[in-house]
């Protein structure tokens, strides 16, 4: 344990790779026996991934393990994510990004092969934690098609683009030197190629025949022994898939032009059936109408009933605009499903791994574009099972997200309880059907809460604790608002073009739960948190008239004086707030001049029945000014104790009283530099206030869509530290002259900032005023120039008193600044803990005024003050450049650490960590990094993320105890850590995908097929495709890659002593077990055997003095 004295200058201090740092002292520190123990050490801390929840973005490809219950999903950016029961799920990558064309499972063997567009294919090792590849195969000279792993065999079969079939052996990823040549398996009398290989399957009943789908609608069934082709079958339309009847007899191909063609396996001359499941039926007998292709069949037989046909596409035509269908033909029965979006593949679970036996479908797993759907073929009406997989993430596009580690307990109870009324009706009443792995046995029991917003204005809360992932509750916010029911009844107030009601930020406080939200179009909504339903008469509204007058001084400067340079601090506007003012969107002014007073939304004026939940509180709207709209609000921040929420935006500040429901400040930025005398402000609508409107350039260009959805800072990542190609493709797509005109211009000339924005705030109690020795309740006011502000707030006491008193607000001038826009701010006491922010106990608005005094109740009172000339608080100051420690009520800096200097950082919080505190950070160039508290010592600097999508700025956040979480695509949540604790016993926390389970019995083939050889005929590949049969393949054609998973095979690959031990036990167990089934049946064949001799015995001496000619 170090100890460092707050006096002393702190020496040593190496920069990293991305930051320079310094850590200064300054006169008038406290005294020298005042003494703060820092704990955290560099040890403490290791960056690793942990878990990636949410839907697979860009599936491509899909596989299931029917006995070990596992779902296996490929992207077409070489992802692999892998599904057990709820819980249970997977991420892994290769490492050359290429599309997953194909999935096999070893069925119940822990492994997994994927074959990828760039003509690899890869064996991945599931029996560990985290799977890892064991042998990788690059073909050099062909592509890859198709691939085809029999059950229970270690022969592959890949066909290629050129037609031709090679074999390997799954074990040694080696090549067999057994090719089947496409000149040999087509007629020779043919003169086109047939195209590429796209089926390859054996006869369910024989293992030497292999039927071959070529392209071109030419399918040969191979004899693999003779070498030579025992049939082949032509059709007209190209062949998308092919199907095996169980019995091995018949097969079904999928065309292009929608029709299916039926075989007998013996009779090639003509399909013995052709139907077009969509097709209209021409009275005259003729041929049907083309459709459009049927991409997937999949033929499923039943003991008890007709066989189940599913498949894809082949609609009509003339549905044009028709969402995609998976269409299930079951007897003279046919159902159409349509599906939300487009498929992918489809599978279909049977309840029999083996393919010679009856299949007996119960369910069609149906991949979509941005969906996983689950069908019981057991239920009339075909209902789908509820999906317990957190893969609706994405429902909405997610424009905002914070992270909660360490929750209080009840928590989680009180939304799911609220949740679970939310949930849809109709689902299967079945389990969900994969159901294979085991959860982790980790010691981490800490509730983690995740909030998301989104762009249909929804909200959504999910349980994050222990690695898994689960929506509890769902929030509306959009409810509170009229909607427009077409274009034409839009109104032309709206600032944003696409959702208008998109989250933007978000300020939560868990102990009180009372929820603040701003959205896109300049509106943010109060809530609590009620378990009990209520209907809002009328929603109470509070409309804001925020508007920032610019002197000469501070208007935008269109001369190019400035040279170009790095961004300096707090230059952060967009490229088009440069532009000349312009005429606002159409409709914007009327007859009587310039609209004014007017929000961008209409809240609703009906009743509105509100669900236990959050309910709304209040609505404030920023308005119009002068035909100029409001801009987006940049900060914002509530606290439960004081009753009051304080939001902020380029205009300046306002602090609302959401109790009184009355406007307590509305101020300008440049006001609060120059504080005055205390003063009071009286509560007053703010329709009264009328200002005349300063010369603001017009910004309507830069809210359209969700641009805006960034703060000042983050534009500056889009202006100079993304690439011209980055900048175009997520920014709006600007008018040819802006765009040559932001290409000609200079940095500097993107980065002059016409107006300074409120970037953050922090409640606390604290010391408003320097040398003060009273603490008294404060806000901090954070800038984009780095600018730190005090506000001091005069609250009235509790009760009736709080209800009917005005709240007073001064501001107290400057603290500190900066280089660079403040992102966070803290305060620490005199031992260096953290100093949370007052708040109320939750409790039910809409209980009984007895059960509320009961439950509420403040926090324990603020801490002791300060004796004269002592400082007993510490601010901790974040900005975009630098970190600050500031002595209070001195107002002295004492530490001061230069973050970066080339880059600059996204996001920073202060976090607890290992019972200490520190500040976490997230710079543009990728790096993470963590400093000490207070004296600002880097702990941790690693390179881990190039920031390459506005997408991660927007969602990347830090939680308590070590944890963190970005949206790595559109569709998935990764969560990291940056604990040595947490990556120490990540093993343990994860989750098994494969566990030991006995593969089912092969179908007992019966009397009369054994005798008379009708059952299933098996192949002894060894010898057909071995070395010493086949000879060795060329070594030109593929290369061997031995994995990162090591060479000693799957089954001594298991991670963990426990593991081992565990699997020892139960084989164990199952050796036991066997020897007891092995001790029954040999008594029971003995007694069967004791039986035969008796008889033959008695039958001998009935016939023996018998003539033959007399039996």
């Amino acid at each position: 344990m170090k100890k460092f004295n707050i006096r002393k200058v702190l020496d040593g201090l190496t920069a990293a790779s991305s930051s320079s740092s310094s850590a200064t002292s300054h006169s008038g520190t406290p005294r020298e026996n005042d003494v703060i123990q820092e704990t955290l050490q560099s040890e403490h801390f290791q960056l690793c991934k942990t878990v990636r929840h949410g839907f697979p973005y860009q599936p491509s490809s899909m596989a299931f393990d029917p006995v070990q219950k596992i779902l296996a999903i490929g992207t077409q950016t070489g992802a692999l994510r892998l599904f057990g029961r709820a819980g249970v799920e997977c991420y892994c990558q290769h490492e050359s990004g290429s599309a997953v064309i194909q999935l096999q499972f070893l069925v119940n063997e822990g492994a997994l092969v994927s074959a990828l567009a760039d003509d690899s294919i890869h064996l991945w090792n599931l029996r560990q934690k985290i799977p890892a590849i064991l042998h990788s195969l690059k073909f050099n000279r062909e592509r890859i098609t198709y691939c085809h792993l029999p059950f229970q065999s270690k022969w592959l079969y890949i066909g290629t683009e050129r037609g031709n079939i090679h074999i390997v052996n799954v074990e040694s990823f080696t090549l067999s030197g057994y090719v089947i040549m496409w000149n040999k398996a087509i007629e020779l009398s043919t003169k086109t190629h047939p195209g590429p290989v796209v089926h390859i399957s054996d006869n369910p009943m024989d293992e030497g025949k292999l039927l071959i789908g070529f392209e071109c609608g030419v399918v040969v069934l191979w004899d693999l022994k003779c070498k030579k082709a025992d049939y082949r079958y032509t059709y007209d339309e190209a062949i998308h898939s092919v199907a095996w009847h169980h019995e091995g007899k018949q097969f079904v191909c999928s065309h292009s032009d929608g029709t299916l063609t039926t075989w007998n396996v013996r009779a090639p001359a003509k399909p013995a059936q052709i139907i077009t499941p969509h097709g209209k039926q021409p009275k005259d007998g003729k041929k049907p109408e083309p459709c459009k292709p049927i991409l997937k069949v999949e033929y499923k037989t039943t003991r008890a009933g007709d066989p189940f046909m599913v498949l894809s596409g082949g609609l009509s035509y003339d549905t044009v605009g028709r969402r995609a269908c998976l269409t299930v033909m079951h007897g003279k029965s046919t159902a159409v499903l349509e599906m939300d979006y487009p498929i992918v593949d489809f599978l279909t679970l049977c309840e029999t791994p083996y393919p010679n036996d009856f299949q007996e479908p119960y369910a069609v797993v149906v991949l979509l574009e941005k969906d996983l759907v689950v069908i019981d073929l057991g239920q009339i009406g075909y209902p789908i099972f509820e999906n317990p997989y957190p893969l609706t993430i994405h429902e909405s596009p997610v424009t905002c997200c914070e992270y909660f580690a360490d929750c209080p307990a009840e928590l989680i109870p009180a939304l799911y309880s609220v949740g679970s009324r939310q949930k849809r009706q109709g689902y299967s009443k079945k389990e969900w059907p994969i159901s294979g792995g085991n959860w982790g046995q980790g010691t981490q029991s800490y509730p983690e809460i995740i909030i998301t917003g989104h762009a249909d204005g929804s909200i959504k809360f999910w349980d994050a604790s222990a690695l898994m992932l689960q929506v509890l509750y769902k929030l509306k916010t959009a409810k509170v608002f009229e909607r427009a029911r077409s274009k034409e009844e839009k109104p032309s107030t709206e600032i944003v073009e696409e959702d208008p009601f998109a989250i933007q930020t978000l300020s939560w406080c868990p102990e009180s739960r009372m929820l603040c939200v701003a959205g896109v179009s300049a509106h943010i909504i109060v809530y609590r948190f009620s378990k009990q339903e209520i209907t809002t008469e009328t929603v109470q509204l509070l409309e804001v008239r925020m508007q920032c007058e610019f002197s000469d001084g501070d208007s935008p400067d269109p001369g190019g004086e400035q040279t170009p340079t790095l961004p300096t601090p707090g230059a952060s506007s967009s490229p088009q707030e440069s532009e000349p003012p312009t005429q606002p969107s159409t409709g914007s002014n009327s007859c009587d001049g310039p609209r004014d007073n007017i929000p961008c939304l209409k809240v609703r004026s009906s009743p509105l029945k509100q669900s236990p939940g959050y309910q709304v509180e209040l609505v404030i709207q920023l308005v119009w000014v002068s035909g100029e709209p409001p801009q987006p609000i940049t900060g914002l921040a509530i606290n439960s104790s004081y009753g009051l929420v304080v939001f902020g935006n380029s205009n300046g500040l306002a602090v609302v009283d959401y109790l009184q429901k009355t406007l307590l400040l509305n101020m300008g930025t440049s006001e609060l530099y120059s504080p005055s005398d205390p003063y009071q402000r009286q509560p007053r609508s703010p329709r009264k206030q009328r200002q005349p409107s300063g010369d603001i350039p017009t910004v309507t260009s830069c809210m359209s869509r969700l641009s805006n959805l960034y703060t000042e800072s983050v534009k500056k990542l889009r202006s100079s530290h993304l690439s011209k190609s980055c900048c175009v493709r997520i920014s709006p797509p600007p008018t040819d002259n802006s765009f040559i005109r932001s290409r000609s211009s200079s940095v500097t000339s993107i980065d002059r900032e016409s107006r300074e924005a409120i970037s953050s705030f922090h409640f606390c109690e604290s010391f408003p005023r320097k040398m003060d020795s009273l603490v008294s309740p404060c806000v901090l006011v954070g800038t984009t120039q780095g600018t730190v502000m005090m506000v001091a707030l005069s609250l009235p006491p509790g009760g009736d008193q709080r209800l009917q008193q005005p709240v007073g607000i001064s501001s107290c001038g400057t603290l500190v600044s900066l280089k660079g826009g403040i992102l966070t701010m803290a305060l620490l006491d005199a031992t260096g803990t953290l100093l949370p922010p007052a708040y109320e106990s939750w409790y039910d608005p809409n209980a009984s005024d007895e059960d509320k005094e009961k439950n509420r109740r403040r926090r324990p009172a603020s801490p002791p003050s300060s004796q004269e000339g002592q400082d007993s608080q510490f601010a901790v100051l974040c900005s975009e450049k630098q970190a600050k420690v500031v002595a209070m009520p001195s107002q002295t800096r004492i530490y001061k650490h230069n973050i970066t200097e080339s880059s600059f950082v996204l996001r920073a919080d202060v976090v607890q960590m290992a019972g200490a505190n520190c500040i976490a950070c997230f710079c543009a160039n990728g790096h993470i990094m963590t400093l000490s508290l207070p004296s600002l010592r880097p702990l941790l600097d690693v390179n881990y993320l190039p920031l390459t999508d506005m997408r991660i700025a927007r969602t990347f956040c830090f939680s308590n105890l070590g944890q963190a979480l970005y949206l790595t695509s559109p569709t998935e949540i990764q969560r990291i850590t940056y604990s040595q604790e947490t990556c120490d016993n990540l093993q343990e926390m994860l989750s098994e995908l494969f566990t030991p389970v006995e593969t089912p019995e092969a179908p007992n083939r019966g009397f009369f097929k054994g005798l008379f050889g009708g059952g299933a005929q098996s192949l002894d590949r060894e010898d057909l495709f071995g070395e010493t049969a086949s000879g060795k393949a060329s070594r030109s054609l593929a290369q061997h890659i031995p994995g990162p998973g090591g060479m000693e095979g799957m089954k001594g690959a298991a991670s963990g002593v426990v593991g081992d031990l565990a699997r020892a036990r139960i084989a164990l167990d199952e050796r036991g077990q066997k020897l007891g089934e092995l001790d029954e049946r040999t008594a029971a064949m003995m007694a069967s055997a004791d039986s035969f001799s008796k008889h033959a015995h008695d039958m001998m001496l009935k016939y023996k003095d018998k003539k033959w000619y007399q039996l």
